[in-house]
């Protein structure tokens, strides 16, 4: 990692990730806060939550495409512009309830070419793989921490400040972004051909049996994310409390951290493709083990187990992103990364539904476990046949 962050082209797409992600997450905390508190419901705040991510996935299908069509470092600094002044106007006092959700909406489309433009462009940056994915190691890291530094210093900050002056330093941690990038990371033509196909980057990507191997791997994600979505559950019924719902949530990001920092230290490139299976069950099966029943601190060590085994990801994003020609990275990309949230926003509702249907958080993962397992083993079986034929 330490090699990675010395390119000072890659130092500034990280910094300005960075900071951006933080920012949003203190946008997500205020922004419940301030409907909260004008609606006095919880309807309201759900509806607004959800725009937080609902356009995403249907940016991340087409406007990520813009990343190909585009040049990169233009796409980024003028997307992050538009966040800014997005987020600006959500910062002005009173603004009305339907024109924030129409702000939200539209800083959340802007995101989708800047999350293209970023992976396709890191890859552009390093040739040699193995320096690559260390630095998808540190992005991994850093988005981890910048999301829990950002929702627990976003009560505070909101508190302290009031939700306009938390939205105004989201605002500003754009601009920030824009200038970084625009100043540090060199100009690159466009990559691709502004005629091609509009979905030509899904097409072609649906085409490559390896590339649809290395999707099934991105989509057991969802099931793997069953027990973010019944914490508040799973606290009660263990008898933790309310306070423990915040320590449930956080061990999986914390045990993601130290996961992706031993394989980026201990594991080359090459092994880490070899293990992607084997981890991949394991994020899994470590989930089954909550039909134990367990007390609070044996779930957290079961819920940081399967965070650090699900490091495994990163490998997997990084390799997809390296075997699709570097016209198509930005579409490519998208369809990715929207995979993924889908995903997660269907594991996070089949674990409310199994919880609902057997009366029991615990069992409810427990189950999503065992789904895990069955669903990952052919997968991984077909991914060491296509890493074999691959190499």
């Amino acid at each position: 990692m330490n090699v990675a962050i010395r390119n000072p082209e890659f130092r500034a797409l990280w910094l300005a990730e960075a900071q951006s992600v933080a920012g949003d997450h203190l946008t997500t905390v205020a922004l419940a806060i301030v409907v909260y508190g004008r609606t006095g419901s919880a309807l309201w705040a759900a509806v607004v939550y959800a725009l937080t991510f609902l356009p995403a996935l249907a940016g991340g299908l087409g406007l990520s495409q813009l990343a190909d069509r585009f040049p990169r470092r233009t796409v980024l600094v003028v997307c992050a512009l538009i966040q800014a002044v997005l987020v600006g106007a959500m910062a002005i006092p009173g603004t009305p309830l339907a024109l924030l959700c129409v702000l939200v909406v539209g800083v959340r489309l802007a995101g989708a070419p800047v999350n293209a433009a970023q992976n396709a462009l890191t890859r552009e940056i390093f040739d040699d793989d193995e320096v690559y994915l260390r630095s998808q190691d540190l992005r991994g890291i850093t988005t981890n921490v910048a999301m829990l530094v950002g929702l627990g210093a976003g009560g505070v900050l909101v508190t302290a400040l009031g939700p306009s002056w938390a939205l105004a330093i989201d605002a500003l941690t754009f601009a920030v972004a824009a200038a970084v990038v625009r100043w540090q990371v060199r100009a690159r033509p466009a990559a691709g051909d502004p005629d091609d196909p509009w979905f030509g980057a899904a097409r072609w990507v649906f085409g490559q049996r390896r590339l649809r191997v290395l999707l099934a791997f991105s989509w057991l994600v969802g099931l793997a994310v069953v027990p973010e979505g019944l914490a508040a559950p799973l606290a009660h019924q263990i008898g933790a409390g309310e306070q423990a719902v915040g320590w449930l949530l956080a061990a999986d990001p914390v045990g993601f951290i130290l996961g992706a920092f031993a394989l980026s230290r201990f594991v080359s490139a090459e092994n880490r493709q070899r293990y992607v299976g084997v981890l991949a069950i394991a994020a899994a099966g470590v989930l089954v083990a909550f039909s134990l029943e367990p007390g609070l601190v044996l779930a957290l060590v079961l819920l940081a187990l399967a965070g650090a085994a699900g490091a495994y990801i990163i490998t997997v994003g990084a390799t997809f992103i390296t075997w699709v020609p570097n016209e198509l990275r930005g579409g490519a990309g998208g369809l990715y990364r929207t995979g993924l949230r889908v995903a997660q926003g269907l594991g996070v509702a089949m674990g409310g539904v199994l919880a609902e249907w057997v009366g029991s958080a615990t069992t409810a993962i427990a189950l999503a476990g065992v789904l895990g397992v069955v669903f990952t083993v052919p997968v991984a079986l077909s991914w060491a046949r296509v890493r074999s034929y691959a190499g």
